[in-house]
């Protein structure tokens, strides 16, 4: 490792925080019991009954900034102490994990139209796995700093770093969960954060005394950001092969757009317009469902500005105006939940009354100081180290389709192990499987961006299997 100043910090916090926990192993000290039951949510408004536990709030990863990311953690439905820990991220980057994964996805929770309620999901991944959703960077949902300037030198690095020392002292705050073995899953530009965030995990266990980092065993990515040349050139194809794009708009941008450099031309960002201009009428993030026709939608939906495109993409103004999938207006009944003083009151949140409204993606983010081209290296690094990765597409996605996921991962160049086959949820075909040396790649089918959302079943099938290491099934059931 290159020992940085911010790698020196990294790891003086992380042996502080090794010889900090072990004697919290087997037994709780009252001060610990005490951070814990400051953080337990139990008057979430519009709240459904239910039997496990759970905890919101603030965990600070930068004193003298006073930089603090908000967190949301489920305990699992049923036998928490057996189950494995779970970090979910979404992407961006500037886009909440707490709206998107949690309260549209895969948390217990979904929001209402016209109701401050809540209901139950039903295929929440904390059927599965202890749950935790991070809002990450600062300046994301209700993360915050203190120091104006930090949110001009954010990027890759930063936020892996700062999640890195968040889950040090979540652990402090919760050793119980310590010894749990633990899994990252995300989408989106979570494709650069969660191999980042894996990386500094795998390369700072290797520093602190065996038994004493964190139990890392895996991570999970869907329709994720992991090659810029091969994201760019699989979303075009996908384009012309779903009937999005013309043969013309098509020869247009082979012709004029050189993929595999970082400045885009002239005449590629004019050959583009035509491709922005269809999504501009129907959902690239689901190419088959509704947009949302709510009379007011227009001003209250997020934009998926956050969801960046690779570096030609993000120059292209068209690429900054599409919203969100689906349901499709359910982020709408999001914001106006998490946007309520006693719901924010519930969860500990906005204690430092931001001067904004919660909103799914950052306004305010809108330089990002780093983002390496390709995260297959790293990818390759941590498969080679042993660590478990299952990359996961829903093949409706127009944003990050499994034409550009397929590019990326045979550009990896990992030995196939087993070879292209079906695999099933109950009677039906669920999507495809191919098993690389390392490696698991699966698509979801009918699913767009947001696959626990399309297909919900198929997705808590999904990652049950990743996170107990099983094959899906291969024949009806």
């Amino acid at each position: 490792m290159n020992y940085t100043s911010s790698t020196w910090r990294i790891l003086l916090i992380s042996l502080w925080w090794a010889g900090a926990v072990v004697s919290g192993r087997q037994q709780l000290s009252r001060h610990t019991l005490l951070e814990q039951d400051g953080d337990r949510v139990t008057d979430l408004p519009g709240q459904p009954p239910v039997s496990f536990n759970q905890y919101a709030g603030y965990v600070t990863v930068n004193e003298s900034h006073g930089r603090a990311l908000f967190y949301w953690f489920f305990e699992a439905a049923e036998t928490p102490h057996e189950k494995p820990l779970l970090l979910w991220l979404n992407g961006g980057p500037g886009c909440s994990s707490i709206g998107f994964g949690n309260l549209e996805e895969l948390g217990p929770f979904k929001t209402h139209k016209g109701k401050s309620e809540l209901f139950l999901n039903r295929y929440s991944w904390n059927k599965a796995a202890n749950l935790l959703f991070l809002e990450s960077p600062v300046g994301v949902g209700f993360s915050y700093t203190n120091t104006s300037s930090d949110i001009k030198q954010l990027g890759d690095k930063i936020t892996a770093e700062d999640s890195y020392i968040f889950l040090i002292k979540w652990f402090k705050r919760f050793p119980q969960y310590k010894s749990h073995e633990f899994y990252i899953a995300g989408e989106s530009y979570a494709g650069h954060y969660v191999p980042q965030l894996a990386e500094l995990i795998f390369d700072n266990n290797k520093i602190i005394s065996e038994g004493n980092g964190i139990n890392f065993k895996g991570f999970m990515i869907g329709n994720a950001l992991l090659d810029d040349e091969t994201d760019q050139t699989g979303m075009i194809d996908y384009a012309w092969d779903h009937a999005v794009i013309s043969d013309r708009v098509l020869s247009d941008i082979k012709a004029k757009c050189n993929f595999s450099v970082a400045k885009p031309s002239n005449s590629c960002d004019e050959a583009l317009s035509g491709y922005f201009q269809v999504y501009r009428i129907i959902d690239m993030y689901s190419l088959y469902t509704p947009s949302c026709v709510d009379a007011d939608s227009n001003s209250t939906r997020p934009h998926m500005r956050g969801h960046v495109s690779p570096r030609i993409f993000s120059k292209n103004k068209g690429w900054h105006r599409k919203p969100t999938g689906y349901d499709p207006c359910q982020p709408k009944y999001t914001e106006l939940y998490l946007n309520k003083p006693d719901v924010q009151e519930a969860l500990h949140a906005n204690t430092t009354r931001i001067p904004y409204r919660w909103t799914h993606c950052s306004d305010s983010i809108t330089f990002w100081n780093d983002a390496p081209p390709s995260m297959l290296p790293t990818i390759k690094k941590l498969v080679a180290g042993g660590i478990r990765v299952w990359v996961f597409s829903g093949d409706t996605d127009g944003r990050i389709p499994v034409t550009a996921t397929r590019l990326s991962l045979t550009k990896l160049g990992l030995k196939i192990v087993e070879e292209w086959s079906p695999w099933y949820s109950n009677h039906q075909v669920g999507g495809w499987t191919i098993a690389y040396e390392g490696l698991m790649f699966v698509t979801v089918r009918g699913a767009g961006h947001q696959v626990p959302t399309f297909k919900p079943k198929e997705a808590l099938q999904l990652v049950d299997h990743f996170l107990s290491n099983q094959k899906l099934p291969s024949v009806p059931f």
